[in-house]
């Protein structure tokens, strides 16, 4: 358990919200989709593996039987790394859900061995980004339909090692490197929020506001490619900084601060650790880069250079 760890002290409720996290069946995720469904949220569960999913969905049902005025727990099949899944599962929550109020980015793979994703992106790079940028984008109709709408992309203090490189963004050309690949694909979770909450407030959708978030350095299957990556003495040195490693309740609370809180209602395209704004890397903070970013995604996820999601229906 981490020595300290900020907490979302927030009781608002959820009441009649509609709320999707992807990447929820265990971890940080898991925690999230409980304190929705304990404040009366209809949460969507956007896992890959949906029988893992429903189990946790059953776990979280069973944990809360003894409270009142829960919400909803309905498991969706969604998997970030194939462009045909997101655009799937983004098509039956269209379909279903008349408005989207909630949205948690929170899936992610992390220091994988080298790997690509069903359309040939490196692993890391298209499931925590590519796959993320998808699926938001296809969201933003149904999203904006809320009269008060959050998007929350999980990102990591790991994005200040990060740097964009447009040349190689899925390592064709370049060695690979594991904890260089989950560095960018972390910073790019952090200037995706950056043009995107810019893009929202120039279309005057002030309505929706978007958070980035390090929930920390958590115990979690997150880490379960560091052995095979890199060897029995990481996990060695992993084990002896157990002092400073957040649990998944402590490790979602930023989550959740970014979510529901009201402090930080009116506050867009930031960055927040332990519940908290904070500044990051001078890297996370480039315009351009954010811009080009955005640009280069639209490309790689097939969607044209003017497409403008904000008002379509």
């Amino acid at each position: 358990m981490a020595f300290f760890s900020g907490v979302c002290t927030s009781t608002v409720r959820l009441d009649g919200k509609i709320a999707i996290i992807t990447g929820c069946n265990t971890g940080i995720g898991k925690v999230t989709a409980k304190d929705f469904f304990e404040r009366g949220a209809k949460v969507i569960m956007a896992c890959r593996n949906k029988t893992k999913a429903t189990a946790a969905a059953n776990d979280i049902k069973d944990s809360c039987k003894s409270k009142q005025n829960l919400g909803e727990l309905v498991v969706t099949e969604l998997d970030l790394s194939s462009l045909k899944s997101v655009k799937n599962c983004a098509k039956i929550i269209m379909d279903q859900e008349n408005k989207i109020d909630l949205l948690i980015n929170n899936a992610g793979v992390m220091t994988c061995p080298e790997s690509r994703t069903e359309d040939r992106f490196e692993m890391q790079f298209g499931t925590n980004h590519l796959g993320h940028f998808l699926f938001t984008l296809l969201l933003l109709p149904k999203i904006a339909q809320s009269p008060s709408a959050r998007i929350v992309n999980v990102s990591s203090r790991a994005h200040e090692r990060g740097t964009i490189d447009f040349n190689d963004l899925n390592w064709n050309n370049k060695p690979y490197s594991a904890l260089k690949a989950y560095a960018q694909s972390k910073l790019a979770n952090i200037l995706f929020t950056m043009e995107l909450a810019r893009q929202l407030a120039e279309a005057n959708m002030n309505h929706i506001t978007v958070y980035s978030l390090h929930p920390g350095v958590i115990k979690t299957e997150l880490g379960r490619h560091l052995k095979d990556t890199y060897g029995a003495f990481l996990v060695y040195l992993w084990d002896l900084c157990q002092w400073a490693i957040k649990t998944p309740e402590q490790g979602a609370q930023t989550t959740i601060y970014c979510s529901v809180d009201e402090k930080c209602a009116t506050e867009s395209g930031l960055y927040y650790a332990d519940c908290v704004l904070k500044k990051p890397s001078k890297a996370a903070r480039n315009k351009e880069d954010a811009k080009r970013l955005w640009i280069e995604s639209l490309k790689l996820v097939d969607l044209p250079d003017n497409y403008m999601p904000f008002n379509k229906i």
